[in-house]
């Protein structure tokens, strides 16, 4: 997506050669102009699919989940990752190793909003390791619902999360993929 390389190459911080900070417009503040954009890319990639829900995790993911959401008329279910004393006790649950956060958590969705007939389009803002996509496909499966693929807004294309999605045969569709970045310079692949 032409505009997101835009944006990124001219407002976002990186931080060493892992840390792409973007959250003045995608993840902390929302230009959600922008976003409504990015909704409409994710869903002019995926409109041949049926999709029946969408799923994202808390807390980065949810807006563009529900920008996207807007699009397909669907429901976002997003995947909680902490305990709460409204959250439903029959869920669905994965364990994901955070390594922007250094430690693992549990990864839930109550069963009453994920099921075998659903198809469904997994939405985050990064991949790069790959373990939170990894859990909400656990997820997927342990529902017994088809997986129409994985939208994510931008990829760390250096780390190896993206390429082992599409080595499973999964349809992984990166708006921005970043080959290589450090304080300098930000290379895309093309």
């Amino acid at each position: 997506m032409k505009l997101l390389k835009e944006r990124i190459r001219a407002e976002a911080t990186v931080i060493g050669s892992q840390v792409l900070k973007v959250d003045h417009f995608l993840n902390h503040q929302v230009d959600v102009d922008f976003l409504h954009k990015i909704g409409a890319e994710f869903y002019d990639r995926f409109k041949d699919e049926p999709i029946t829900k969408i799923l994202t995790v808390e807390a980065s993911g949810i807006a563009i989940a529900v920008a996207t959401a807007w699009f397909f008329h669907v429901p976002v279910v997003f995947a909680k990752k902490s305990d709460s004393r409204n959250l439903d006790q029959d869920t669905y649950t994965s364990e994901v190793f955070s390594f922007t956060r250094n430690n693992s958590y549990l990864m839930k969705v109550s069963r009453r909003y994920l099921g075998s007939g659903d198809h469904v389009l997994i939405i985050d803002d990064f991949l790069a390791n790959g373990r939170a996509v990894q859990g909400m496909i656990d997820i997927v499966h342990q529902a017994g619902a088809s997986l129409a693929g994985v939208g994510i807004v931008i990829e760390k294309g250096f780390q190896e999360g993206g390429s082992q999605l599409r080595e499973q045969g999964l349809k992984v569709s990166s708006l921005a993929i970043i080959e290589s970045m450090d304080e300098n310079h930000i290379a895309f692949r093309e």
